[in-house]
């Protein structure tokens, strides 16, 4: 029977929690095929340990205002089980009625608040892909965890802190390619780069992580869209490059920016955050965080109470999830 592994920080200081999900993948984009993926996304956020039970409990509240059925649940374990997903959000923005799209915003406006106030720090890499190149999936993902895991780790120095990040499980073989490239850089000899994460990413489901489902919107529901409008969006006809996603950028993409730990690399050049790479249009990412037209509604303030009147009731008329479109 296996064990389980506990993790803990060295007395005085501060554990760092980051959970890290993906959208999109390295397939071939074709600009004839509609529903071709212009953009893979890895990223997600960071939290401190003495954050994660209050942002679990706001976000579970978010969750039943969203899905007022959820709140007739008879065991907290139901609630956790049931997630709201990314892709599922982003469909939403793609429809025509009004009210869908604006139970979406408020959904994010209020998530977006949550991270805010437990003290979380946003990160991604962004891979803007060029039409018909072949792409090298398992590099780019792998590539994509080491350079976030840098980020996280001169985070955690900064604080002199330690930290522990956590990857939605995708297979076996997927898992082990994802991390190994950070595995031998820690366990090699001449030093570990990253000393202050103790253990390579370990792996965990979505069901039953909060903070995974938290990265799954952040990614799925407000960068791949974002990122999609962004470098490509001359992509006519193509789903992931929907007008409504010009809204996704423009109303959240600057909340996300001021959540970024940016920082100097020792050759003086600005990285960590959200960082670009945009092989269609060579821009950087600075277009997702400058507003080009003004956001319909400002953000929301505040969780609200479970039982009060919110527009997100209304998402207990939405359709059920469809299969995955990113």
């Amino acid at each position: 029977m296996g064990s389980a592994i506990a993790v803990c920080a060295p007395r005085g200081k501060v554990l760092h929690l980051c959970y890290l999900d993906e959208s999109g993948t390295g397939q071939v984009l074709n600009p004839g095929v509609a529903d071709s993926v212009p953009v893979m996304v890895i990223g997600g956020f960071t939290v401190p340990e003495s954050q994660i039970k209050g942002l679990a409990w706001d976000f579970i509240a978010l969750k039943k205002q969203f899905r007022p059925e959820l709140r007739k649940l008879p065991a907290l374990s139901q609630v956790v089980h049931h997630e709201i997903k990314g892709e599922t959000i982003r469909k939403s923005f793609r429809r025509q009625g009004r009210n869908q799209r604006r139970m979406a915003h408020g959904f994010l406006d209020h998530l977006l608040t949550i991270l805010e106030r437990r003290d979380c720090r946003v990160m991604a890499r962004i891979w803007v892909k060029q039409d018909g190149v072949v792409n090298d999936d398992a590099a780019m993902y792998a590539a994509s965890v080491t350079a976030l895991c840098a980020n996280f780790e001169h985070y955690l120095a900064e604080r002199s802190s330690s930290g522990v990040a956590v990857l939605d499980s995708r297979n076996p073989s997927d898992n082990v390619g994802n991390v190994h490239c950070v595995t031998t850089r820690k366990f090699a000899k001449g030093g570990d780069p990253m000393p202050h994460l103790p253990e390579s990413p370990l792996f965990g489901h979505s069901d039953t992580h909060l903070g995974l489902q938290i990265a799954d919107l952040l990614v799925s529901a407000v960068l791949a869209p974002s990122a999609a409008v962004t470098y490509a969006g001359d992509l006519t006809g193509n789903v992931h490059c929907h007008p409504e996603f010009v809204e996704v950028r423009d109303r959240h993409c600057p909340r996300l920016g001021k959540l970024q730990h940016r920082y100097q690399a020792p050759t003086g050049k600005w990285t960590g955050g959200i960082v670009v790479s945009d092989a269609r249009g060579h821009q950087s990412a600075g277009k997702l965080f400058v507003p080009t037209v003004t956001a319909g509604t400002a953000p929301v303030e505040g969780i609200p109470g479970q039982g009060s009147s919110l527009d997100l009731v209304t998402a207990a008329t939405a359709p059920a999830p469809a299969s995955p479109a990113m």
